[in-house]
């Protein structure tokens, strides 16, 4: 695990950042009215993710290297997430449910409560992959602290808005400055260190992103019980018995198959309308991730304002979504056909879109610059 293997993997930790953004989007797309708790709430996490993401970058320019953002792509329907994370979990993009929020916590679950599952598994959880990153930082040190010493041509984005930067200082060492970023990671994600889902005050004792999908999972508020028990994956739901949090109005999207629609839409009497409206938000999300790569690899003098420019499309992907693409309903004559159209997905589909209620197109989150 030398410094080539630390870049690899900051670039990897880059996508896993990334992969996670359409999941969650997808669900949050899904929700009928942004005030709910569950918007809220998903928007928050990937807020974060967003940072996560920045702050991969950041380590990485840090390091010497580029971060690659303009052509990110998965696949979705995917096994597993980039870096070799999680390699059980099964996940695509898909609406609001149970079902789904199941592979948010999946997503998110500290090693605390894992379980044997995955033990067996090199990165069971995204906190094992920054873990393993930050052993290797430490195990080779002296050449971490001659890359940063060198340089590189990436910028470093976000010294005053939340992003950790790792700038070279004369007597000063970068190894504990790039060790706190993985924590800062660590910690909203997992909330590792409490042993309560719960953040330290470093971060302004937050829900981790767990507990806060664990939230929306149980319908109820964080309260740790009184007097105190252990966490672990029997006692989680006692963690779980706050205040009420109700069920949000869901638009009943079809989880995006693995040909992104292409068998529905040649059925489609409405496909070219559609059709139109779902290339409009690849492009937009494509030209967000474009911008970020611009941020971060382009003239360091105007990366603030690109920044500026891909969190602005990113506000714009809600309305291409919500008020287009999720109007078009498909019609129940081609919903009826998903059997024959998909074997080898149906019950996929069927375990994240309810079938047997009116079904809507969503979102399809395509890089059209790969």
């Amino acid at each position: 695990m030398d410094l080539p293997w630390i870049k690899q993997k900051l670039q990897s930790a880059i996508e896993l950042e990334y992969a996670t953004l359409p999941i969650y989007l997808s669900a949050m797309f899904s929700l009928e009215v942004q005030n709910y708790v569950a918007y809220n709430t998903i928007r928050s996490v990937a807020m974060e993710e967003m940072v996560h993401m920045a702050i991969a970058c950041n380590m990485l320019a840090a390091l010497g290297g580029s971060p690659q953002l303009a052509r990110l792509q998965i696949d979705y329907p995917v096994r597993g997430l980039p870096g070799g994370a999680e390699p059980d979990l099964q996940v695509g993009l898909a609406p609001y449910s149970k079902n789904q929020l199941k592979n948010f916590l999946r997503i998110e679950t500290p090693q605390s409560l894992l379980g044997d599952q995955g033990r067996h598994e090199t990165y069971p959880t995204i906190a094992a992959l920054y873990q393993s990153i930050r052993t290797a930082i430490r195990d080779s040190a002296e050449a971490v602290r001659a890359a940063v010493a060198a340089g590189g041509p990436a910028n470093q984005v976000g010294d005053d808005i939340g992003f950790t930067t790792i700038s070279y200082r004369p007597g000063v060492d970068p190894v504990p400055a790039l060790c706190a970023a993985i924590d800062e990671i660590l910690e909203q994600g997992e909330g590792a260190s409490a042993g309560n889902l719960i953040t330290s005050t470093a971060y302004e004792t937050e829900a981790s992103h767990y507990a806060k999908f664990a939230e929306l999972f149980y319908g109820a508020r964080y309260e740790a019980p009184d007097p105190p028990i252990r966490l672990c994956r029997e006692t989680e739901p006692q963690f779980f018995r706050g205040g009420s949090i109700g069920w949000p109005t869901v638009v009943n999207t079809l989880a995006v198959p693995r040909d992104r629609y292409a068998q529905i839409l040649a059925l489609d009497p409405a496909a070219a309308a559609v059709t139109k409206d779902l290339e409009a938000f690849d492009t937009s999300f494509s030209g967000v991730l474009t911008a970020l790569d611009a941020a971060w690899n382009g003239p360091a003098a105007v990366s603030w304002k690109t920044l500026g420019g891909a969190v602005h499309g990113m506000v714009d992907l809600r309305v291409l979504s919500c008020f287009n693409i999720l109007r078009y309903q498909i019609p129940a004559a081609i919903v009826a056909r998903l059997p024959e159209l998909y074997p080898g997905e149906i019950d996929q589909l069927r375990r994240y879109t309810d079938l047997t209620a009116p079904v809507f197109y969503g979102p399809r989150f395509v890089n059209v610059n790969t």
